[in-house]
C-alpha cells in the first residue's frame, strides 16, 4: 500500500524473527507482515501512533506487538543478522574488524527522560550515539542526556559494540573523543581508538570519518527521527535500529 512496506522479497528475509516458531493456538487476527508494516509507516512518516491510516491493524494492537518485539530484543536481532548477510554479500567477513563512533544531538518531547543541554550545538534534548562498520551498517546505539560530553558517553556504546562483536580490534572517532574514551578502549577494552583530526581549518573529508556521518545521513530520511519523540530512551533507541532495518533489508534482497 506504501512506499514503506516490505515486498514479498524483504518480509522473507526478516519473517522468522517476528512470526510464531510453532502453530499452537489461535491464529492471529492480524498477519504479523501487516503490523511491520504499520511501525516502518510510522517511522517513516513520523506519524503519531493514534493517526496510523485504517488500513492498518488497530493502533493499540500494533504498539502492543511493538512494544513486545522492543522488550524481547527482535528488531536488534533482526538488524544484527541482516547487516551480518549483508558484508558477507559484499566479500567480507559477517562480524566487522574495525568501528567508527560518531553522536547526533536531537530536540526531546518535554516528558522525555533523559534530558539534557547541548551547550555546543545549542539543543535541548538527547544524543544518539552510534558505532557502525567501514561499510556504514549499525552495530551499536545508546541514547542519552545531551549534556553528556562524547568522550564520556561513548564509553557505553563502545562497550556494547565490543560486546556485541568481539571481532572488533579498533576503533575511529573524532577530535571530541580524546581523553576519557581513548583511555577507555585502551584500558578496559584492550583496543585502540584512533582519532581523526582535521589537517587545516577548511573543510576536508577525514578518513573514515564519513562513513558514520552517510549513516547519519541515511536516518535523515525517516521523519520519525527528525525530532526524538520516544519517552524512554530505550524504545528512542529501537526507532534508530527501525530505520536501519528498513534499509538493510532492501540492501539485502537478492539481485
Amino acid at each position: 500500500m506504501y512506499d514503506s512496506d516490505l515486498s514479498d522479497e524483504e518480509w522473507q528475509l526478516i519473517a522468522h524473527h517476528f512470526e510464531p516458531r510453532d502453530n499452537r493456538g489461535a491464529a492471529p487476527a492480524h498477519p504479523k507482515r501487516t503490523i511491520v508494516n504499520a511501525i516502518l509507516y510510522l517511522n517513516k512518516t513520523g506519524a503519531q501512533w493514534r493517526m496510523l491510516p485504517k488500513e492498518f491493524p488497530p493502533w493499540q494492537t500494533v504498539y502492543d506487538h511493538y512494544s513486545n518485539w522492543n522488550r524481547r530484543g527482535v528488531w536488534e536481532a533482526a538488524l544484527d543478522a541482516l547487516n551480518a548477510r549483508h558484508r558477507e554479500k559484499n566479500g567480507r567477513a559477517p562480524t566487522p574488524s574495525y568501528g567508527i563512533i560518531d553522536s547526533q544531538s536531537a530536540k526531546t518531547v518535554s516528558c522525555s527522560e533523559q534530558r539534557g543541554i547541548d551547550g555546543g550545538k545549542k539543543i535541548k534534548g538527547r544524543k544518539r550515539h552510534i558505532v557502525v562498520d567501514t561499510l556504514g551498517h549499525l552495530i551499536e546505539v545508546v541514547i542519552h542526556a545531551a549534556n553528556i560530553h562524547d568522550t564520556v558517553g561513548g564509553c557505553d556504546v563502545l562497550r556494547g559494540a565490543r560486546n556485541k562483536c568481539p571481532t572488533l580490534k579498533a576503533f575511529s572517532g573524532d577530535a571530541g573523543y580524546r581523553g576519557t574514551a581513548v583511555k577507555f578502549v585502551e584500558n578496559t577494552l584492550g583496543l585502540q581508538l584512533h582519532i581523526s583530526e582535521r589537517i587545516t581549518d577548511t573543510f576536508a573529508v577525514l578518513p573514515m570519518r564519513w562513513v558514520v556521518e552517510r549513516t547519519f545521513a541515511w536516518l535523515g530520511n525517516y521523519r520519525r527521527l527528525s525530532k526524538d519523540y520516544e519517552i524512554l530512551a530505550s524504545t528512542a533507541a529501537n526507532m534508530v535500529r527501525i530505520a536501519m532495518l528498513r534499509l538493510m533489508v532492501a540492501k539485502c534482497v537478492p539481485d
